[in-house]
């Protein structure tokens, strides 16, 4: 039996300290108007501002869902500070402590991120978000890099395709969660 949209799950990953506002709002309330679910690793920066999108447009399907990161290796039991933002409705709390440049290491939520997705966004972002389409290229998971600047994400992985305008993100998401013949 196909899957619905309202039972897919798209990622949206970035910088975790800049919100990149326009672009993640875009794409937050694309996926509101598509009616998936919104993955993303539940912190600041890119995940609160497409997080905050996403739940302010009125929406009839879909949640906010954050895979949350542990304090460290020595406290895995409580998250990590600022950990989840206001908007995740659905909080996953790991015992994961590492991100950034440690982000394809076994021990990191990226693969949790990746692994849940049927198809994931990246805006512009550093280290962290680097390593999360690592590993979308590793899982063969679906992936376009967004930014109306390309300079923003030129230094992601060339295999990943690219997208300046949010209807070439629309085009890219539908291709990918249109149920298989």
């Amino acid at each position: 039996m196909a899957a619905t949209l309202s039972a897919l799950t798209v990622g949206v990953i970035g910088s975790g300290s800049s919100e990149h506002e326009p672009s993640a709002r875009a794409v937050g309330e694309l996926l509101a108007d598509l009616g998936v679910n919104l993955l993303t690793g539940g912190g600041r920066g890119v995940m609160t501002a497409v997080s905050r999108a996403f739940t302010q447009r009125p929406r009839t399907r879909g949640i906010c869902i954050g895979i949350i990161p542990c304090d460290s290796e020595t406290d895995r039991a409580r998250p990590k500070a600022g950990y989840p933002n206001e908007f995740v409705e659905l909080a996953i709390q790991t015992h994961l402590p590492y991100s950034g440049t440690e982000g394809t290491h076994d021990l990191s939520r990226n693969h949790i991120n990746v692994l849940s997705c049927a198809a994931i966004v990246a805006l512009p972002g550093e280290a962290g978000t680097t390593s999360e389409i690592e590993l979308a290229i590793r899982y063969g998971k679906p992936v376009i890099a967004y930014s109306p600047n390309l300079a923003l994400v030129e230094h992601f992985p060339r295999l990943v395709r690219r997208a300046a305008t949010i209807d070439e993100v629309k085009d890219f998401l539908r291709l990918q969660l249109a149920p298989s013949p």
